[in-house]
């Protein structure tokens, strides 16, 4: 029996290096070319990183995540995801507005993602959370068998 998708019942939480295991295992389910738990190690533990999960249940299940950087007055999302079962029920969003208000508080003025340009779910709720396109990389995501897609560079003033 899968329990509702209710988001009164996720809980958004400061990742550590301890989350390095589950964080990997969800970006594995999400990602073709998937970190691994030594990557998320490494910046889990980096003192300029910041990082959320998203978890729900009992034991609680890591349903999402999501790693930035800090440097000087800019933030940069290095990776965010939810898994399929939690996609478009408000998850991602809360994620998103967390890692936001983490680095206004860091006092950084402007944070920075990239996303392939095909991605229209995740264009959609970038756009909605007011990112705008800042710069495009051509062929950047290179894909088995397909074209590769070109990387659209968001950015969100904070």
């Amino acid at each position: 029996m899968s329990l509702p998708r209710d988001l009164k019942h996720v809980s958004v939480l400061w990742a550590g290096v301890d989350h390095a295991d589950d964080v990997a295992a969800c970006h594995r389910a999400l990602f073709t070319e998937a970190w691994d738990k030594a990557t998320f190690e490494g910046l889990l533990s980096d003192p300029t990183s910041t990082s959320l999960i998203a978890r729900h249940g009992h034991p609680q299940e890591t349903i999402g995540f999501i790693v930035g950087r800090l440097a000087a007055d800019e933030a940069e999302i290095l990776t965010f995801g939810v898994t399929a079962d939690w996609q478009r029920h408000g998850v991602g969003k809360r994620l998103l507005e967390g890692m936001a208000r983490a680095a206004k508080r860091a006092e950084a003025k402007r944070i920075f993602l990239e996303v392939a340009a095909d991605n229209l779910p995740a264009t959609v709720l970038y756009s909605r959370l007011g990112f705008r396109e800042s710069g495009r990389r051509k062929g950047y995501y290179a894909r088995s068998g397909q074209p590769a897609a070109d990387a659209l560079v968001l950015s969100l003033a904070l």
